[in-house]
């Protein structure tokens, strides 16, 4: 029997911990980049990776898996999972900071099957996408409420708005870039503008809430896939825990249906989870909504 979720370990759903300097192999493996120096409004997310390791206690992985009640059936049964800590950045900056995302993204991908990656604030997907620039055409699915494509920050370049932007330019094989949950009054026309011409394909909330399945018919399919999922794409009365919240944000069935979508039209070969901010919401509600969708990716990958 598994221990109550009072009883921690430090692992995220008790998955063993194994370093990125050991022998292993795993069906999935999951790292934690705990850094929001590029953000620019309310900081926090650099303690995610912590609260989703204690939040994920709730859903600690045992032989037999979950009985999920919308399939009638035990998911994740036997799953194979690792933990395999966090990236050290205390004391690191700029392009140091990012080299040692990147190889440690690289060595997390010799060892697992799909690499999950516990942010951080979303500038980490930029040098986590640099691990996956072997991958012949690679699309990057983006849950979010914002395009994170601008070119500037002032005169920051790495921001947390600024990843996307900044991964077309460094792999040229990262092939088209779909992002879901859009909406608010600040975006960056010059990212807007710049999005479009290169042809990506951008679907609002309100497109999501009009028509869920039109909207996950505009997703990829038969594709390698990089699943990038900020947690504000979900409505702040959902999880209210993040550094620049939208309203008028999904549902979590609507998420979890897209989540579902994206794993079983394609390969997902990657993902991150960030700008979950821990701080900013007392109640422990945003990081054990953020685990569960950390849960459900892999369910859905698992099928």
């Amino acid at each position: 029997m598994s221990p109550p979720p009072t009883v921690s370990v430090g692992s995220f759903a008790r998955a063993p911990q194994r370093g990125l300097g050991d022998e292993w192999r795993a069906e999935a493996a999951v790292l934690g980049v705990p850094t929001d120096v590029a953000v620019g409004f309310r900081p926090g997310a650099r303690w995610a990776p912590r609260a989703l390791r204690d939040a994920s206690l709730r859903y600690a992985l045992q032989p037999e898996g979950f009985f999920d009640l919308a399939r009638a059936a035990a998911v994740l049964a036997d799953f194979e999972l690792v933990d395999a800590g966090d990236v050290a950045l205390t004391g690191l900056g700029g392009e140091a900071a990012r080299e040692r995302i990147t190889q440690a993204a690289e060595a997390l991908r010799e060892r697992a099957e799909m690499s999950v990656f516990l942010g951080g604030d979303h500038s980490i997907s930029f040098p986590l996408l640099r691990a996956f620039a072997d991958v012949p055409e690679l699309f990057v699915v983006q849950l979010d409420a914002h395009l994170d494509f601008s070119d500037l920050r002032g005169e920051d370049r790495y921001s947390n708005g600024s990843p996307f932007r900044r991964a077309v330019e460094a792999i040229p094989t990262l092939a088209h870039i779909t992002v879901v949950g859009l909406r608010g009054i600040r975006t960056d026309p010059e990212a807007f503008a710049a999005a479009r011409a290169r042809g990506h394909t951008l679907v609002t909330a309100a497109e999501v809430h009009d028509d869920l399945e039109a909207a996950i018919e505009r997703l990829p399919t038969g594709r390698s896939v990089y699943l990038s999922f900020d947690v504000d794409v979900l409505d702040p009365s959902v999880l209210p825990g993040t550094g620049s919240p939208e309203v008028d944000g999904l549902a979590y069935r609507q998420v979890e249906a897209l989540v579902r979508a994206i794993a079983t039209r394609n390969e997902v070969l990657g993902a991150d989870f960030v700008e979950l901010a821990p701080a900013l919401d007392p109640s422990g509600l945003s990081a054990l909504v953020t685990a569960r969708a950390v849960i459900d990716l892999f369910a859905a990958v698992r099928g």
